[in-house]
Parts: C-alpha cells; sequence; structure tokens
C-alpha cells in the first residue's frame, strides 16, 4: 500500500512527533509512505532521520494556487491508494489538490487538537465532504469534531495516540542514573512531572502541592522536567520565583528539557501530571508504560488513559488543595504505589501500544481502500 502522509507544521509537539511516530510505524510495518512536510521544519528533519522519503512544500497559509498545482500533479504521478493527514490546515491544500486531478482515494484526518472555533461554514464543509474519515484521539475531542466541524457521526472514529513499549519499560532503564545526578537518596520520595514550561499544563498547582507536602514529610523531592519556548521565558521565570517564594531550594529541581525520558520515568516514584487541559496525555502514558503510579487532573484526555482508584489518583483540575490529598494518598502508601504501577503499564499495554495502534490503523486502510 502506498500512502501519502502529511503535516505541513514548523512546530515540534506532540502532534508532530505523534505523525512522524505513525509514519514510522508504518513503514516498518513494510507499507510505502511519502511524507508531506515543510522545507527545514523538524519534522522534515526527524523524518529524513528514519529513512522516509519526504516531499516539501512552502505551504504557511490557507491558499497556496501554486502549491495546490505542484501537489496535484505528485498525487497523479505517484497513484497513492490512500492520503492521511495530521493537521486540518493542510486540508486547504489537500483539498483542491485532489479535486483538480478528480480523484477520489480517500483522504483521512487525525484531529490531535480541539478547536475553540466553529467552522460550519460553505467553505469548510466543502473541505469536510472530502474528507472520509476523521480519526480523534480522545473522546474529548470526538465531541468537538461534532461541536465545531460540518461533518456526521458515522465520519468520526476513536483511534489513541500509542507509546513504544519497549523503549518506555522499566527493565531497559536504571532507576539510579537519574538519582545519582541530582543526588536523590533511595530513602527520598521523587515526585515530578514532564511539560514544556507554558500555562495550563499545572506548574502552579504543582509547585503549592510541594509546598504543602514539604511541611508534613522531611523524605520528599521533585523534579520539574521541561523548558519554556522563547515567547515563554518569563512564564519560566516566575514559575522558578514561585518555587523560590514557596523556600522549596534543595526540594525542587527544574531539570530543563531532556531527552532521556524513559531513564527520566524510571528515578520517579509517582508521576503527577497536573495539566489543565490535554486532548490526550503522551506523557502521562509513557509513565504508565513506565510502571509508574500517577496523580492526574480529572478532565479532557486524561479520562481515556487512566483509570481511578486502578492506574491513578484523580483529582480536580487548578484544585492545588486536592492535588496535596491526593498526593499525600500516594506517598502513604508505598505498597498501593507499586499495585498502581502495574496496573498502569497493563493498561498501556492493552489500550496504547504502538505495535497493536499500528495493526488497527493498518486493518482499517485496507478496509476502505479495498
Amino acid at each position: 500500500m502506498k500512502i501519502l502522509y502529511s503535516c505541513l507544521s514548523k512546530s515540534w509537539g506532540g502532534l508532530e512527533m505523534g505523525a512522524v511516530q505513525d509514519a514510522e510505524q508504518l513503514v516498518k510495518k513494510g507499507l510505502t509512505v511519502d511524507f508531506l512536510c515543510f522545507p527545514g521544519s523538524q519534522i522534515n528533519v526527524e523524518a529524513n532521520k528514519r529513512g522516509m522519503k519526504c516531499l516539501t512544500s512552502k505551504v504557511s497559509g490557507y491558499f497556496h494556487p501554486i502549491q495546490i498545482i505542484k501537489l496535484s500533479r505528485l498525487i497523479k504521478k505517484n497513484h497513492y491508494q490512500l492520503i492521511h493527514t495530521h493537521l486540518s490546515k493542510d486540508l486547504w491544500t489537500l483539498v483542491p489538490s485532489l479535486k483538480l486531478v478528480n480523484s477520489e482515494i480517500p483522504l483521512l484526518l487525525t484531529k490531535q487538537m480541539g478547536s475553540f472555533v466553529v467552522k460550519k461554514d460553505f467553505l469548510h464543509k466543502q473541505l469536510y465532504d472530502r474528507v472520509n474519515f476523521i480519526l480523534a484521539i480522545s473522546k474529548e475531542i470526538k465531541k468537538n469534531v461534532f461541536e465545531t466541524c460540518p461533518v456526521t457521526e458515522d465520519k468520526v472514529l476513536l483511534h489513541h495516540n500509542s507509546v513504544n513499549m519497549e523503549r518506555f519499560n522499566p527493565s531497559f532503564t536504571d532507576r539510579t542514573k537519574v538519582r545519582d545526578e541530582f543526588e536523590i537518596s533511595e530513602s527520598e520520595i521523587l515526585i515530578g512531572m514532564i511539560a514544556r514550561l507554558t500555562h495550563g499544563k499545572g506548574h502552579e498547582e504543582f509547585l503549592y502541592a510541594a509546598n504543602k507536602l514539604t511541611k508534613l514529610y522531611n523524605n520528599l523531592r521533585f523534579l520539574i522536567v521541561g523548558e519554556s519556548s522563547q515567547d515563554e521565558i518569563e512564564y519560566e521565570e516566575k514559575i522558578k520565583d514561585l518555587s523560590e517564594t514557596y523556600e522549596l531550594k534543595g526540594k525542587v529541581i527544574f531539570a530543563g528539557f531532556r531527552s532521556d525520558t524513559p531513564d527520566i520515568l524510571a528515578a520517579l516514584d509517582i508521576f503527577t501530571f497536573p495539566s489543565h487541559s490535554e486532548a490526550f496525555g503522551n506523557a502521562l502514558v509513557e509513565a504508565m508504560a513506565m510502571e509508574k503510579p500517577s496523580v492526574a487532573a480529572r478532565y479532557g484526555g486524561v479520562l481515556d488513559i487512566a483509570e481511578e482508584n486502578v492506574t491513578s489518583y484523580l483529582f480536580s483540575r487548578k484544585d492545588g488543595d486536592d492535588l496535596t490529598v491526593k498526593l499525600k494518598l500516594m506517598i502513604d502508601s508505598p505498597e498501593k504505589r507499586i499495585e498502581m504501577g502495574k496496573a498502569a503499564r497493563e493498561r498501556v499495554l492493552k489500550n496504547f501500544d504502538v505495535e497493536k495502534q499500528t495493526e488497527k490503523l493498518i486493518a482499517f486502510y485496507q478496509r476502505i481502500t479495498s
């Protein structure tokens, strides 16, 4: 099967990483995948690293007649059996290109992010009428698609993001590596979160809980992994100032950006996911794959991932006091932490394993192209 994958984003976040991972998995399963991306983007770089064939197009807005003509010629020349895009903005290029060559090949859209704008006008209806199916990564996104896009219920299907269970395997990591780096003893309980330093990720609540809990326990350390983008440096400074205001020096570690996520997770005793709103929650799935018990905000995509009182304790989002209570429950019960961690990995194996999710996707491709 020959597929055109599309993600013309210039950014590099969960959406873009997911698109590259999915395409790479399809190639490993024997499918031919051409990746349409913006030239010089991180997607372009990463796809090339993985040996994928990249087609580039300088599309940054909504209307590019020359790029549409070029793409229509490529579609006609390469005889794709299916087109799958991970960015709704790409439809403004893909749909006219398909219509220009009168192609009826299936067009899929994976929706990774919700929209606050209702798009049910005439032009959007023309775009979405050409989309055969929309794959929503969570129930929250599926609901949002119905509310904002001109589509019928039968066109929107649930297909969760996935995690590489070999990479995120506690058996292949060294718990002491990161703990030794930051001089964290085995007698200390390490509580951590991994998120970009930006508004809405819950850093304020995390530090609020750290402040409360360090007054009750003398063996706690807190690890914050992630950095801000250039336009968010002020927010990063605000969070670090808040830590100083709470007098958490020596208790809270700001580790910055790290690429050794499995080792970071291996070092933790408790993973925290306090984000105010997530379409899915890739970091939470990765932590669960690493057998980490978690405390997460009861909202959005988290409800697809965590099982309350089985894999995780859930708290009311934006509520630092409730987060403190749930973390205290976890701190006080090492047996429960072990039990939840094992249940967490089992849940990920069953529902979010990249091998299984890729097989489901291929089966779906075969069904709609046969």
